[in-house]
């Protein structure tokens, strides 16, 4: 998939989409809009229950969907992923890394780490088995890997010291990446700040290795509503832009860190405890 391919709405249509994390939040509703604008979208989470939902809707709208239940933990499972993607339509023209898990805790209040192994599992290794069995089938038709990412990624953020960490290591892993491909596959990063109507946040890890479920964490206050992410993401996929940021304003977080970091952690700070409250 040459970049030409996604400069418009119209040349969306006809190309494979896989979409890790697409049973819920962010993913789902990609997904959708994907679809509703003629792309073959692969379906990828562990939920078969909700995937089918999603492809229920899209099929229901006329759009093409494939589910293929997947823990992305599982490198054979992402083989299998790919394997059925390909014999289903042939090629595959895009990754959207999209599956994750967050955490909000300072670390100092944690009760044990230990869950800090599956922040990484699923932000990061999950990531690398996605790609690594994708890579060959993306070289040949030049496609591109976009990464569903967050500020986070190029900054330290209170209370979420593994979250950051595991999505440092794939902003590290995918930039490497580009370096050593030269240009054979596009790789794109979009990265987000908070974002209402997901479920991200009552799925995050909270000092004790639970689920924080519904709490004062929640992203409904401060946050950019999904429709309006969903939208800039397609604008963003649809212009094969190298990197994203939703809302535009965390563009200035490197230049920030670079010359005015302390006044960029006192603001992290402060909104993290703006949100406990």
């Amino acid at each position: 998939m040459r970049r030409l391919v996604l400069e418009s709405i119209v040349k969306i249509s006809n190309t494979t989409f896989i979409i890790t994390g697409a049973s819920s939040g962010i993913g789902e509703a990609l997904s959708k809009k994907l679809a509703a604008r003629g792309a073959n979208v692969v379906l990828a989470a562990r939920n078969k229950s909700k995937l089918n939902q999603v492809h229920d809707k899209i099929q229901s709208s006329g759009g093409s969907s494939l589910v293929i239940p997947t823990d992305i933990t599982d490198y054979n499972a992402c083989k299998h992923l790919v394997k059925e993607t390909i014999l289903k339509f042939n090629q595959i023209d895009s990754l959207i890394l999209n599956a994750g898990v967050s955490m909000w805790a300072f670390f100092d209040k944690i009760e044990d780490p230990i869950f800090f192994k599956n922040l990484m599992e699923i932000n990061y290794t999950g990531a690398v088995n996605c790609v690594h069995t994708a890579l060959p089938h993306l070289k040949r038709v030049r496609g591109s890997i976009v990464s569903i990412t967050t500020a986070q990624a190029i900054m330290g953020f209170p209370a979420h010291s593994g979250y950051a960490a595991s999505k440092h290591a794939l902003h590290g892993f995918l930039e490497t990446l580009e370096l050593e491909g030269q240009g054979s596959v596009h790789f794109s990063n979009i990265y987000l700040g908070w974002i209402k109507g997901t479920s991200l946040r009552q799925n995050a890890f909270g000092a004790d290795g639970e689920k924080i479920g519904k709490s004062s964490h929640n992203h409904d206050g401060k946050a950019i509503d999904l429709d309006t992410c969903i939208k800039k993401i397609i604008q963003s996929i649809r212009k094969d832009k190298r990197q994203s940021f939703i809302p535009a304003k965390l563009k200035f977080i490197p230049f920030f860190n670079l010359f005015a970091r302390g006044w960029l952690h006192r603001k992290a700070l402060k909104a993290v405890k703006d949100y406990e409250k």
